[in-house]
């Protein structure tokens, strides 16, 4: 890649795909399917091996550094799950390379002798002591790559010692097996990447195995995958975590609602109690009461003042516990026209005289009929035609 073609990329990088103003780029969205997923999360594994002994090729989805850049921006501010496709792109690689370890294994079985388990388990004792060489070669070239000499110098002490375990081991695994049995068990399958590996490979080119390109991007696939699980587990702890949260807050808001809607029918059950006794006052103020008040009721009381009429009762009336009001008051001046000093009849035209001679003792209790002029007839049927009347001078 040339200089103008790597700063053309950390650009993208760092400011996306509009950092040109460029309207086509941003016609494809990190969210869009063609889109690895796994490239946004840079573990994608055709970028990882890419020029080594199993390098992929190009990957069939888009890669782009600015749609990188793009979704590194937007996650701050929204979850969208891409770990769990990156996850299962990284599990469904790495079980297609475990299961071409055991076939590595199981081909290097059939071409080799059967040993004892004693054999076997000195066998296993060199290989992992050239494991642990290699291994150790690797982490002193990376610290002194780092400039620090001193822990280097330490690595490679501890390398000169599993030298010498490593001697040792061998004399005593080729001392218990023959000679051409022994030049037979020379390889050995790689757990990581899969390689094979020679039981008698100088300790420089373990440490080019096992510090090269292709081991290196097994073990970074391998991380990679473990911290996408843990990522995921991580998420949806907290998505559980928030949906519980909402479902709380929903219930609290609905025992709420329903203590508001008992009180609000406690209060109207309540206004409906205060109606039932404002009805039973007024049943209990009695007759005269329940047909109204006003004018009419006040004459009322005033003619019962005056000992015109008799109160209404519940006997007397419609028949309901009343008495008609207004029946009562246009009766009243008949009533009343006889009994009331000073009152002019129409019949006798003039002022009311006071008998001497008493009279019946139905018109002295008043018992007689009330119905229009009877007392008025009564009277006039009781004065003598021949004798003069006496007008008042």
């Amino acid at each position: 890649m040339s200089a103008q073609a790597q700063m053309r990329a950390m650009l993208d990088q760092l400011m996306g795909t509009s950092r040109d103003g460029d309207t086509m780029r941003q016609r494809i969205k990190f969210t869009d399917e063609r889109v690895c997923k796994s490239h946004l999360l840079e573990s994608c594994p055709h970028d990882i091996l890419s020029g080594t002994r199993m390098d992929l090729g190009e990957c069939l989805k888009v890669h782009d550094l600015a749609l990188r850049a793009d979704y590194e921006i937007a996650s701050k501010h929204q979850e969208y799950f891409f770990e769990l496709d990156a996850a299962e792109h990284l599990q469904s690689f790495i079980a297609d390379c475990d299961r071409r370890t055991e076939l590595a294994k199981k081909r290097l079985a059939e071409t080799q002798e059967e040993i004892s388990a004693e054999v076997a388990a000195k066998a296993e004792r060199v290989h992992e002591l050239n494991e642990e060489i290699g291994k150790l070669l690797a982490r002193a070239e990376q610290l002194g790559g780092e400039g620090n000499v001193d822990e280097a110098q330490q690595v490679l002490e501890k390398v000169e010692k599993t030298r010498a375990l490593k001697r040792e081991a061998e004399d005593i695994y080729r001392n218990s097996m023959p000679a051409s049995s022994f030049q037979q068990q020379k390889l050995r399958v790689c757990e990581v990447c899969s390689a094979y590996l020679g039981l008698h490979d100088n300790d420089r080119r373990l440490a080019d195995h096992f510090g090269g390109k292709l081991h290196l991007g097994f073990i970074e696939i391998r991380e990679k995958l473990e911290k996408l699980r843990k990522a995921v587990v991580e998420k949806q702890e907290r998505m559980r975590m928030k949906r519980r949260e909402e479902r709380e807050r929903e219930e609290e808001k609905q025992r709420e609602w329903e203590m508001e809607r008992e009180r609000e029918r406690e209060r109207e059950r309540e206004r409906e109690r205060e109606r039932e006794r404002e009805r039973e006052r007024e049943r209990r103020r009695g007759p005269d009461l329940a047909v109204g008040t006003g004018t009419g009721m006040e004459e009322a009381r005033r003619l019962i003042d005056r000992g015109g009429i008799a109160p209404p009762t519940r006997e007397t009336g419609n028949g309901r516990g009343s008495t008609d009001i207004k029946t009562t008051i246009a009766l009243a001046p008949t009533l009343t026209g006889g009994r009331r000093r000073g009152h002019r009849t129409p019949e006798s035209g003039s002022a009311p005289r006071h008998r001497s001679d008493g009279g019946s003792a139905e018109e002295k209790t008043g018992g007689g009929k009330t119905a229009g002029g009877t007392r008025s007839e009564s009277r006039g049927k009781e004065r003598s035609p021949s004798r003069p009347r006496r007008w008042a001078d």
